[in-house]
């Protein structure tokens, strides 16, 4: 409804100015997902086909129940047809004017009549904008559209560039259609180059303009006040028109402060303006210094980004506005500064957030390990140039992606970019520039020694499930910032790939391992990587891991901007008192301030001067929040202020005594509060009985993934307690002492050491997963961790609900299974009662059971190592790899844990049954 009062509305204003100076616009298809109009549709084959009926554009006609799904590993696909039509009217007026209609996306060949007539040549290519000029195949009144698009191209190239790509093929009209309507004299397009020096020039491609026509150029601020007097040419019977104007320190366009201007291009005979058009611009300036690196505006800039697929889970790639302002504020708070097309141009609604929110943008010809042939090639990159060539955002282009270059076309993008912006072949070393994707440590490594070309991997640390981008990330970024060319890189990648199924009940399909490799969902959800990049990519980079005795409240702090000094940004501080953990977090702010922001100069260190208040150490932990020049929060950090030893001093033993009956193989040990039953021939606790009935929490301790052989079991009574003493010996020992007294929480000391290497090191219990409701905790979180990646969570009291998450195959998160950080305690919501653990040091990592492996893993790179034990208390953790590599490939922060003498070990936790 939204598209058809809006095509009437146009229309309306067509007919009542027939001289308008601005372009105008009737939309035929709907202009989003969310906006779409229906046209009759007729499908070739798959379902629902063979019939007419209607389908609502834009729109992948899989998505709306018709044709077939194929991934581009396919070896056969579906090659589908579909016959478009619809009805639009032309007022008379429009004899006197020029319509183009344009097509913004048509996978892949389209056909386009008006009323039956060719409106041009077959397009070929599915990810461009393409136009035809109409005007004199309108008829007054009603007209008749009908677009034969097909799925596979005609051309052999176009499949093998577009269709076999590791991404879904499509089929449809999926982005909107339009008329152009323009004064028969008028302006094609413009193409600026306005430097960061001020030089401005605009390139006006318009029809022939005899004597007496001018052209005119204005530059202006967004909300329309010149800069100076416009300059104008007159015509001279030609169809292109230069003009040049020098601005004094214009304020320059970058991912950190991105400024714009807007450029009026006017075409006047006389003094009547004929035709108009306003083009929004930023003096911007790229270059590539061989040997050194990247620069923009004068300045080397270091790329936090990542690559992005244009895809939506129930409309494929039709999107809208409101999706590009949400991935690009994703990324935003992620920290990044750029994004790369992958693998294709977007829409152009994203190029448009870009360059009003800021980020860097590598503009992508598609070419997936296969290239376009030169005939069809050149067409496409003059459309992808020509469409996306004004957008300071853009600041270089690919020609194909992993082998996919038709190095025939390099040189095609300067012929139509007065900018002259450089050109990469992502994967290769190309233009100076080393892309190599997946790296490993040791690759990056001799790199940053010895190799001459900057060094910018296009794809690095694979996302796939959750392995990569933020794990390992710690080390790599370490290093690229150590390299003397080193210009950054780009994740693999954004988001899930994946589709909703309409041939299959609505499951949220990510082609096996294919499509699973998002920081974020299909629908955005979150991964633990997203908070973990967050903070290694922050700008106020702040490394104290921990708050000494002797903190004075000076905190240590870099700035990482390329552009920005921290007087700039918004600083603050809490200190919190946390409840006990419950069903919900939970947390007091017990007082708060703001900071001075100190006068950094970007890549310098300083301090940030906290004014902490008398008794602040009675915290249990300090926030400190950094907030950039746009409002936009960079990064919270956390310190706990209190140590979980402390815990101790919450129990007060009661009256009465500790009563101890053994039967056979088996102790109970009664402390007033649970009865504890224990095997004397494994030591280990069986289960534990209260008067609400038992617990089924048993099977340990064991020395995680260590066999042993019990050699020493023995009880008795300790002063005012009852001890239970185990001692187990085989590779390595495990030495285990049960504290009980009356009314009190059972105490649990444990020391051991293991000899050599090992994934994990620590205890482990057994209890049914399936008898577990919810965990309520105080540590890091809420994400889990792996060894490789323990940045990014905060302190504090939190709560999530039993799931079963596997990451990338299903969606709820954060992940209920996996290690989680510097736990002080924690209760375990289950089905039979809850039960609390408390840990003694600072640093115990929580095993809470084993995360399903992946169906569709390939290998075990993304399943790292888990106890066999469900609850465990660990001292050390796995690691995680990548799709195509194991951790040990990742840097120091992915090897596996050693032990590299034999001091034991030693460590306490309790046991409580509220």
């Amino acid at each position: 409804m939204y598209a058809r009062i809006l095509m009437l509305f146009t229309g309306i204003l067509c007919l009542q100015t027939a001289f308008a100076q601005e372009s105008q616009y009737q939309y035929l298809s709907g202009t989003d997902k969310d906006h779409t109009v229906n046209w009759d549709f007729y499908c070739s084959g798959g379902r629902q086909s063979g019939r007419w009926t209607t389908i609502p554009v834009p729109s992948n006609w899989e998505q709306q129940g018709f044709g077939s799904y194929n991934y581009g590993h396919d070896k056969e696909k579906a090659d589908e047809q579909g016959v478009y039509r619809c009805q639009f009217t032309a007022p008379e007026n429009w004899r006197e004017r020029h319509v183009d209609i344009v097509f913004e996306g048509v996978m892949t060949d389209a056909e386009v009549k008006i009323n039956g007539k060719l409106a041009g040549p077959i397009h070929q290519g599915g990810f461009y904008q393409f136009r035809y000029d109409i005007s004199k195949l309108l008829h007054n009144g009603s007209n008749q559209l009908e677009v034969k698009v097909s799925k596979m191209s005609a051309n052999a190239s176009v499949n093998r560039a577009e269709r076999n790509g590791d991404f879904w093929v499509l089929g449809g009209i999926y982005r909107p259609v339009y008329l152009e309507v323009k004064p028969v004299v008028h302006i094609n397009r413009v193409a600026i180059n306005a430097g960061a020096n001020g030089q401005f020039t605009v390139h006006a491609y318009t029809t022939a303009l005899s004597a007496g026509y001018s052209i005119t150029s204005e530059v202006q601020t967004m909300s329309g006040r010149p800069l100076k007097e416009p300059v104008s040419i007159q015509g001279n019977n030609t169809g292109v028109y230069t003009l040049h104007q020098s601005f004094d320190k214009p304020a320059t366009w970058s991912a950190e402060a991105p400024n714009r201007y807007q450029a009026v291009i006017t075409i006047k005979k006389g003094s009547q303006t004929i035709h108009r058009i306003t083009q929004p611009f930023g003096f911007r300036t790229v270059e590539i210094r061989p040997h050194d690196g990247i620069y923009v505006n004068n300045v080397k800039v270091i790329f936090k980004g990542v690559n992005r697929h244009s895809a939506w889970p129930e409309t494929g790639r039709t999107l809208s506005k409101a999706i590009s302002i949400e991935d690009v504020n994703l990324m935003k708070d992620m920290n990044m500064n750029a994004v790369r097309m992958s693998h294709y141009p977007p829409d152009v609604h994203f190029l448009d957030v870009c360059d009003s929110l800021g980020l860097f943008v590598l503009d992508e010809l598609t070419g997936w390990q296969a290239a376009y042939d030169t005939i069809v090639g050149h067409k496409l990159v003059r459309e992808l140039v020509e469409r996306d060539v004004n957008h300071p955002s853009v600041i270089a282009w690919d020609n194909g992606n992993e082998g996919g270059f038709n190095r025939a076309l390099d040189g095609d993008y300067a012929m139509h970019d007065p900018q002259q912006r450089p050109v990469l072949h992502p994967w290769e070393r190309y233009n100076g520039v080393d892309t190599k994707h997946y790296p490993n440590f040791n690759y990056l490594v001799n790199a940053s020694l010895y190799d001459q070309d900057i060094y910018l991997p296009t794809e690095f640390m694979h996302g796939l499930y959750d392995g990569g981008m933020g794990a390992g990330l710690a080390d790599f970024w370490d290093r690229m910032l150590m390299h003397p060319r080193g210009a950054g890189g780009f994740l693999w990648a954004f988001a899930d790939e994946g589709l909703v199924r309409t041939d299959k009940n609505g499951i949220i399909d990510t082609d096996g391992n294919h499509a699973p490799d998002g920081i974020v969902g299909p629908h955005r959800e979150k991964e633990g990587s997203f908070y973990t990049i967050r903070e290694i990519w922050s700008p106020v980079h702040i490394t104290l891991a921990a708050i000494p005795a002797n903190f004075n409240g000076l905190l240590p702090v870099e700035n990482r901007y390329d552009y920005t000094s921290l007087s700039q940004c918004r600083f603050g501080w809490q200190l919190l008192k946390f409840t006990s953990p419950g069903k919900k977090e939970k947390a007091d702010t017990l007082a708060s301030g703001t900071i001075t922001a100190p006068e950094l100069a970007p890549h310098t260190k300083g301090f940030l001067s906290l004014q902490l208040p008398e008794g602040w150490r009675e915290a249990d932990a300090l926030l400190v929040t950094a907030w950039d020049n746009h409002g936009r929060q960079i990064i919270t950090r956390s310190w706990p202020l209190q140590l979980p030893a402390n815990v101790e001093q919450l129990f007060t033993a009661t009256g009465g005594k500790v009563n101890v009956v053994t039967n056979n193989d088996t102790m109970a040990v009664d402390n007033g509060k649970a009865t504890y039953y224990f095997s004397s021939s494994s030591g280990h606790l069986l289960h534990i009985l209260t008067p609400k009935g038992k617990i089924s929490l048993g099977g340990g301790p064991v020395l995680a993934g260590v066999s042993q052989q019990l050699k020493e079991f023995k009880a008795g009574n300790d002063a005012d307690a009852f001890v239970v003493w185990a001692r187990y010996d085989g590779n390595g020992f495990l030495y285990v002492k049960w504290t009980f007294q009356p009314g009190v929480p059972a105490k649990l000391d444990y020391s051991y050491s293991i000899k050599g290497e090992a994934p994990y090191m620590g205890i482990t219990f057994r209890y049914p997963e399936e008898k577990v409701t919810g965990l309520s905790w105080q540590g890091e979180g809420p994400y889990r961790v792996w060894k490789n990646r323990l940045q990014g969570n905060l302190f504090g009291s939190w709560y999530k609900a039993y799931n079963n998450t596997v990451t990338g195959e299903s969606w709820v998160y954060p992940e209920f299974k996996g290690y989680h950080a510097n736990v002080y305690q924690a209760t375990f919501h289950t089905t039979e009662q809850p039960i609390t653990f408390y840990t003694g040091n600072a640093g115990t990592f929580l095993q809470v059971f084993k995360p399903a492996p992946p169906k569709g893993a390939a290998n075990n790179n993304t399943n790292p190592a888990f106890p066999e034990g469900d609850i465990g208390f660990l001292n050390a953790i796995s690691p995680i790899g990548t799709k195509f590599q194991d951790a040990a490939q990742m840097g120091p922060e992915s090897q596996n844990n050693s032990m590299l003498n034999y001091t034991p070990v030693k460590e306490t936790i309790w046991i409580d049954i509220p």
